[in-house]
Order: structure tokens, then sequence, then C-alpha cells
């Protein structure tokens, strides 16, 4: 008899760390760190760290439903008027509704086979760039965004010796990109850690 031992499968999702940008002088967003560590045979990286802010994660719900109109999918925190965002409690219940949206999420296989998810948590393209990807109307397929932005992310698995050698390239805070592939500096890396635990609380 032989026995085959199974890996279990898992995908850790964790939504942390918001952000204040500056959008213009008038208007101001908060953005939230997706961090994803899986062994899925879904996911094309293994190790994965990206900003969104909340009308991106209202896109992502809108074109996951289109998709599975049988799947009812679970709720975003709902948007309040009286969201303020110097309001630290506003903010991080709405992060903890972002983190369960997304672990519900990703415990549907049926969802996890659409591409906009993995390009949503695993590149930095905007929603019309992901909307033209899937569709087949750029130069780069889908593992081609997601290996492109692994590899402008390079300080994710060598965070702390990238971080030491590469300082003083750190001057180019542009987020403008040719390729067609979001970022092409270090600001995309988002400062992510080798351990999900540490900015949790």
């Amino acid at each position: 008899l032989i026995f085959i031992m199974r890996l279990q499968e898992f995908v850790t999702v964790l939504v942390r760390d918001p952000r204040t940008q500056k959008e213009d002088s008038w208007h101001s967003y908060i953005d939230y760190e997706i961090f994803i560590h899986t062994n899925s045979m879904c996911f094309t990286r293994k190790t994965s760290c990206v900003r969104r802010r909340f009308r991106e994660f209202v896109w992502l719900r809108q074109r996951l439903q289109s998709n599975a109109v049988l799947i009812q999918l679970p709720e975003l925190p709902s948007k309040t008027p009286f969201f303020n965002m110097n309001n630290p409690h506003h903010v991080d219940h709405r992060r903890q509704g972002l983190q369960e949206f997304l672990e519900k999420i990703l415990q549907d296989a049926l969802l996890l086979s659409d591409s906009r998810l993995h390009l949503f948590l695993q590149t930095q393209l905007s929603p019309e760039d992901m909307e033209a990807c899937v569709s087949g109307q750029t130069k780069y397929s889908v593992a081609d965004a997601i290996h492109k932005f692994a590899s402008l992310n390079r300080r994710f698995p060598i965070e702390d010796e990238e971080r030491k050698k590469g300082k003083n390239d750190a001057d180019s805070d542009s987020e403008s990109s040719s390729s067609g592939l979001g970022p092409s500096d270090d600001s995309v890396s988002c400062g992510c850690k080798a351990s999900p635990a540490s900015e949790e609380s």
C-alpha cells in the first residue's frame, strides 16, 4: 500500500496598515495593505503584498458577482456618510470588514478561479487595466502581470538586505510606468513583513 499525504492547502490574508493618501489638494483617501501567504495551487505567487482602497474593493465585488451570478457574495463594510478617516475606530472597523470579506471570498473555489481576484490581490494594476488584461486587450497575460509586479516588488522576500543596499536608490516616488504594469519603483513594495503576525493587534 502506498500512502500519499496531501499537504493541506491554506490561504492567509491580512488587511492591515491603513494609510492616508492625498489624491489632490482637496481630497484624501485611505488605502490598506493586503498581505497574502499561501501554498494553494490557485495562486501564481505564494506571497504577495499590495495596497488597495475601498472603492477598488467595491469594483472587485461587483465584477465577481457579475461572473458568479448564483453565488451570494459576502458584503463589504457599509459605506457610511459618517465615515471619518481621522477616527481610528472607523478605520479599523472598515479594515476588519475588508479582511472578513476577502477571507470568505478566498474559501470559494469558483471565485478563486476568477483572474480579476488574482490581479487585485497580487498586482497594483488599476481596475481598468485589470479588466483589459482579463479580456485579452493587453500585451501581457494575467500571469505576466503578477510575475512583473513580483519582480518590481523584490524587497518582499529579502526586505532587510534590499533596504540596506537600496536606500540610496529609493529617491523616485513616481507612480507612472511605461510598461503598463503599474508602478515601476520601490514604492510598490509597501513594507511587507515576512512574518504576517507583526502588525495585527
